[in-house]
């Protein structure tokens, strides 16, 4: 019988863009939270050989660039096993929506196949294997509330958040992630260039510093600190102080007074307008905290009370809008879920 694990979604708490590597990969720093909405992957082993991958969704390749397929076929050649592998994606995530769902499915598979084949992997090659076929892999091995930094593969647990309800929309539109990435050197690239324009020419505005770009490192501080500042007052009380029998209020206050923000709003935004008016019509709702998950489409909003998350998602549905009302997992509520 078939192996059925649940491949939830993440969404971003702040991103962070500095320079890029010599690996051409940019260095990373970023918040992960998993949430509950989620794929369904199902994985079947018979005897012979081969990995077959199954997608009603035809933006889904089906072939060897597939994530599930990658690891899959890493995994039977580190165990050194031959079986003949149908790897089906139940996928009800966007395609392309900053939610992770194409890392999400394939460590699906990986816990899926190690069930299946009833030989789990050595911890180390699990990581091993998800930081080589992407960078937000290894995130998914943990879940809950998790520090990236690196290139993003490099992970840490936090302290959980406690559920937070929040509301998830996809317009659309597909964002291209190295695009995005190739937008933000553009941007970085013009604002340099002007700040060294203004500083050859005597100009203010270098001292003003509104025209003059961060270094990246100190961009990558500045985040660093800000996320510290916002953790470290979680940290002080254990489990965020309630307020009116609300569990949510005071981490999200905290994260929005720690201004953490995510970069690639700079250059996605304007590219795709339809995207910002969807964050102030959830900040117009109600949410505390709205933001782009990753390179997007998808926008999210954080939200105190599930009671205020459904009447947002009943006026925005209204204005046209596809929402899904959802909320944060904490690492245990993660595992606990993970097999169906």
């Amino acid at each position: 019988m078939a192996v059925t694990v649940r491949s939830f979604a993440k969404i971003n708490l702040g991103l962070s863009i500095g320079p890029a590597r010599p690996d051409r990969f940019h260095a990373l720093e970023t918040v992960y939270q998993t949430v509950s909405v989620h794929d369904l992957i199902h994985v079947e082993a018979a005897s012979g050989d081969g990995i077959e991958i199954r997608c009603q969704n035809p933006a889904v390749p089906c072939g060897a660039t597939n994530t599930c397929y990658r690891v899959a076929e890493r995994m039977m050649r580190f165990l050194g096993r031959k079986a003949e592998l149908t790897i089906t994606i139940d996928k009800h995530l966007p395609v392309q929506g900053g939610l992770g769902a194409g890392s999400a499915n394939a460590v699906a598979t990986i816990f899926a196949l190690e069930r299946e084949l009833g030989q789990p992997l050595p911890a180390a090659e699990r990581l091993r294997i998800a930081a080589e076929v992407g960078s937000d892999l290894p995130l998914f091995l943990l879940g809950g509330t998790v520090l990236g930094v690196g290139r993003g593969e490099e992970v840490y647990p936090l302290q959980d958040l406690p559920a937070i309800p929040c509301l998830l929309i996809t317009p659309p539109v597909a964002v291209s992630t190295p695009q995005a990435f190739r937008d933000w050197d553009a941007l970085v690239a013009r604002e340099a260039e002007v700040s060294a324009c203004a500083a050859q020419a005597g100009a203010d505005a270098t001292q003003e510093g509104h025209l003059t770009a961060p270094a990246a490192s100190v961009k990558l501080n500045k985040f660093s600190l800000s996320a510290f500042e916002w953790l470290s007052h979680l940290n002080k009380s254990g489990v965020p102080v309630e307020t009116d029998g609300d569990r949510a209020e005071t981490p999200l206050l905290d994260l929005v007074r720690a201004g953490i923000e995510n970069d690639f709003e700079r250059v996605v935004f304007p590219q795709y307008p339809e995207l910002r008016d969807v964050k102030r019509r959830l900040e117009r709702e109600g949410a505390d905290y709205a933001s782009l998950s990753g390179s997007g489409s998808t926008m999210y909003g954080l939200f105190r009370t599930r009671e205020c998350a459904v009447q947002a998602a009943e006026k925005l549905s209204a204005e046209g809008l596809s929402v899904t009302i959802a909320e944060t997992l904490t690492r245990c509520e993660y595992r606990a879920q993970r097999f169906v």
